[in-house]
């Protein structure tokens, strides 16, 4: 629904596959449809006609623009909420450790930074051992340099347990730093515009090389990425 209560069409037309343990990052214009298609694929919203193919009981993993984490548990208990069934302490306890939260467990939400909450909720997420791990905007918000150790957090816990990872971002030097593929979508009601393919590896690519690919995708992708 549009603010004045019309509906809108968000998505047509739209057609993608993943690859398996892949990264694969969404980018498109501000209200096109991307969160929404997040939000279809997670169950959160069926009023749409079209199919979404996944495995039978896949486990799904997802990060809000928000932390969302029930203010009355703790880190701890926010995390073990959402746990998979066989997710052990020991394994919780590791996972805290490597996001970094390892000491805020027994605390609650309200008394961690905005950054620390992010982290538990990537914890939280990773928790579920996702079959499929749906990201949207995970770092919005955040200052730059925040947001860069985040990233390079995600990466790194992404890579030690390897899934198949669906992220949203507005932010293309983001983008092209953790993307196997890139999916270029188009204004509303979006549809793909391009996947682009990205085969050096993410701990490979410094800054000059994401600048050039910047450059590039900017003069094909004007309404994407120019003065981004």
């Amino acid at each position: 629904m549009g603010a004045d209560g019309t509906r809108l069409t968000a998505i047509r037309n739209l057609s993608l596959d993943l690859e398996p343990e892949s990264m694969t990052v969404l980018m498109g214009p501000s209200g096109c449809g991307k969160t929404t298609l997040l939000r279809a694929v997670a169950g959160l919203d069926d009023d749409y006609t079209g199919e979404i193919d996944m495995p039978p009981h896949a486990r799904l993993g997802f990060m809000f623009q928000e932390p969302r984490l029930l203010p009355w548990r703790t880190v701890r208990q926010n995390i073990e909420l959402v746990a998979a069934p066989d997710f052990t302490a020991e394994a919780l306890d590791s996972l805290a450790e490597a996001v970094g939260v390892a000491e805020m467990l027994p605390r609650y939400p309200q008394e961690l930074s905005l950054g620390l909450a992010r982290r538990a909720a990537l914890a939280r997420a990773f928790s579920t051992e996702p079959d499929l791990l749906l990201l949207d905007e995970p770092f919005v918000s955040l200052d730059e340099r925040t947001a860069d150790r985040l990233r390079r957090l995600l990466l790194d816990v992404w890579s030690a347990r390897p899934t198949t990872a669906v992220m949203v971002t507005h932010n293309p030097r983001e983008a092209l730093q953790l993307a196997d593929k890139l999916v270029v979508m188009a204004p509303r009601p979006t549809h793909v515009l391009a996947v682009e393919s990205i085969d050096v590896p993410q701990a490979e690519r410094d800054a000059a090389m994401i600048e050039a690919l910047h450059t590039d995708l900017s003069k094909r992708f004007p309404a994407n990425f120019a003065g981004m």
